[in-house]
C-alpha cells in the first residue's frame, strides 16, 4: 500500500527529476498526455500546465495514489500499467519512478514505441541506486535469519531491476525511435533524524511495510536505522547527504 503523505515528503527532490526528465520532450501542441503512474497527482497537474489544449490522462496501480490525484481535480484512473494501451492520439507519454517495478518493462517500451502516432514522445525515468547502501542494507537485514521466513514473498528490487541509458537507447532506437538517454546522481541534503530510513520509508521500503503487522514494521525499522545511520552520517550542520542515481530516456517514434 502506498502512502501519499509518506511518499510527498521531501517533494521536492522528488519532483527535480521530473522536472529534468519532461523538460527534454519536444512536444509543442500534443492532442493527448498520458502520465503512467501519476502518483497523487501534484505533479501531473503541470504537464496540464504546459499543455493546456492537450487531454490529460493520468492512472496509477494504487487505489490511495489515485485517491490522492482525484482530490487535485484529476480524473485519475486505477490501472496497472502493463494493462495500459495508448489512444491513437497520444502524443506524449510520461512514466516517472514506476517502471523499476515492472520487471516487464523493457517489452512494455518495445510496445508502446510500435503503438505510438509518428512523432510522439515516450519520457521514462526509473531510480538507478539499487546498489545503494540504503538498498543494499535494507535486502541484506531483510535476507537475515531473524527477518527471511516473515519476507520470503517480498520481492524488491536487485541491481537489474532497471538498465543502463546505453541498454535504453539501443532498445528504443532499435524500436526506431530517435532517443536521448542519460543518468544523473543527484547528491540530495535531507534533514531531520534519520533522514535516508524517513525517505526510503516512502518508497523501498513499501513490499516490507506491506508484509509485516505493526508491531514487526516497528521492529524492522528500528534495526534497520542504525544501519542507515552509519552509512549515511549526519553532518554537524544537521545535513545528510543522500547520493541518488537515476536514469533517463526521451525518445521521440
Amino acid at each position: 500500500m502506498w502512502d501519499p503523505e509518506k511518499y510527498l515528503d521531501y517533494a521536492d527532490l522528488r519532483a527535480r527529476p521530473f522536472y529534468d526528465l519532461t523538460s527534454r520532450i519536444g512536444a509543442t501542441s500534443p492532442r493527448r498526455v498520458a502520465d503512467l503512474g501519476c502518483g497523487p497527482g501534484n505533479l501531473t497537474v503541470d504537464l496540464g500546465k504546459r499543455w493546456p489544449g492537450a487531454a490529460l490522462e493520468c492512472s496509477d496501480s494504487s487505489p490511495e495514489m489515485v485517491e490522492a490525484a482525484r482530490s487535485r481535480g484529476l480524473d485519475a484512473s486505477l490501472l496497472d500499467v502493463n494493462d495500459w494501451t495508448p489512444a491513437p492520439d497520444t502524443d506524449v507519454v510520461v512514466s516517472n519512478a514506476v517502471l523499476q517495478w515492472v520487471p516487464e518493462h523493457r517489452d512494455l517500451l518495445r510496445r508502446w514505441a510500435g503503438q505510438l502516432p509518428s512523432g510522439a514522445w515516450l519520457a521514462v525515468q526509473v531510480p538507478g541506486n539499487f546498489d545503494a547502501p540504503s538498498h543494499a542494507l535494507t535486502l541484506e537485514l531483510a535476507a537475515s535469519p531473524a527477518w527471511s521466513s516473515q519476507l520470503a514473498d517480498v520481492v524488491l528490487r536487485e541491481d537489474d531491476a532497471v538498465s543502463s541509458p546505453l541498454e535504453y537507447a539501443n532498445l528504443l532506437a532499435d524500436a526506431g525511435c530517435g532517443v536521448d538517454a542519460w543518468e544523473t546522481t543527484y547528491v540530495q541534503p535531507l534533514r531531520g533524524s534519520r533522514a535516508v530510513l524517513e525517505w526510503i520509508t516512502g518508497t523501498a521500503l513499501r513490499p516490507i511495510r506491506a508484509a509485516l503487522p505493526d508491531e514487526a514494521w516497528d521492529r524492522f525499522r528500528a534495526e534497520l536505522a542504525p544501519r542507515l545511520d552509519q552509512a549515511y552520517p549526519t553532518r554537524a550542520d544537521g545535513t545528510t547527504w543522500f547520493e541518488f542515481r537515476r536514469v533517463f530516456v526521451v525518445a521521440q517514434v
